[in-house]
């Protein structure tokens, strides 16, 4: 273990490999090939791909745009450190078409850090834990099929808990796989 205190950030530890998770999601264009070159360039920027969500449809949230997000979630592990895994999935955004126009504007392909290993940060660029993924059915409904007992720091509640709470997810359907139809409606 490497002992490092961020600029601005609370002191944490970095260790040889630390388990990771990353939010995928897509509302415009072909959603599908969207997520899949999410996957392709995670499989190929990060240390290795342990667990991977199903795709769950979803209504947009603070955003008027139209278009039903696709979402997901990937379990990583990586001894890359916060800001390089930030900037890896801004690269892989960028070349699955993401133009950043305005904030919440309609993407082709969003790519969240949710958390790192145990690693706490807040700066200009990054807050991890992700400072809304807790009260986001669209993040905790794939988050929950892979690691439901994660735990909120802050609450001490696990992922199952924090989707329980949230009293009407937003128009949650998981619809498998990449290439499946809608089974199971939340």
């Amino acid at each position: 273990m490497i002992a490092v205190v961020f600029h601005g950030f609370n002191r944490a530890t970095i260790e040889a490999s630390m388990t990771g998770y990353i939010a995928l999601g897509s509302n415009i264009g072909d959603r599908r090939a969207h997520l899949q070159a999410g996957l392709d360039g995670l499989r190929l920027a990060v240390s290795r791909l342990t667990a991977i969500s199903s795709v769950w449809e979803t209504e947009p949230v603070d955003i008027r745009d139209p278009g039903l997000f696709w979402n997901m979630v990937v379990e990583i592990e990586t001894s890359e450190r916060p800001h390089a895994v930030l900037d890896t999935l801004l690269d892989i955004e960028r070349d699955a078409g993401r133009v950043r126009s305005r904030p919440n504007a309609p993407r082709t392909l969003d790519l969240d850090l949710l958390v790192l290993g145990g690693l706490l940060v807040n700066d200009e660029r990054l807050t991890l834990p992700h400072c809304r993924m807790w009260e986001r059915s669209f993040v905790l409904a794939p988050l929950n099929e892979i690691a439901p007992r994660l735990r909120n720091p802050r609450t001490g509640r696990t992922v199952a808990d924090e989707l329980a709470r949230i009293a009407r997810p937003s128009c949650v359907c998981n619809i498998g796989a990449l290439d499946r139809h809608p089974t199971v409606h939340l």
